[in-house]
């Protein structure tokens, strides 16, 4: 049964990962052209470079926070 629970975290893991990507990348995406129309001036392509980072920077804390072990913590205690 633990390997079920595991499959079901990973898959868990995997879904959080693209939405914690995608979701500044989107956004910025989204703004940039919107804020391009009303103000005429080129800030798309920063503002998509900005959600890029962004997104990685929110893959990189996810991914490292997820290999941590909860268990390890309660023994530190």
């Amino acid at each position: 049964m633990k390997y079920k629970g595991s499959v079901f975290r990973t898959f868990a893991l995997i879904s959080q990962l693209g939405i914690s990507i995608l979701v500044p990348v989107l956004l910025c995406t989204f703004f940039g052209s919107w804020l391009e129309k009303k103000v005429s001036f080129p800030v798309f392509v920063p503002l998509v470079i900005i959600g890029v980072l962004a997104g990685m920077r929110n893959a990189y804390y996810l991914v490292r926070h997820a290999n941590e072990d909860p268990e390890d913590k309660k023994k530190e205690k």
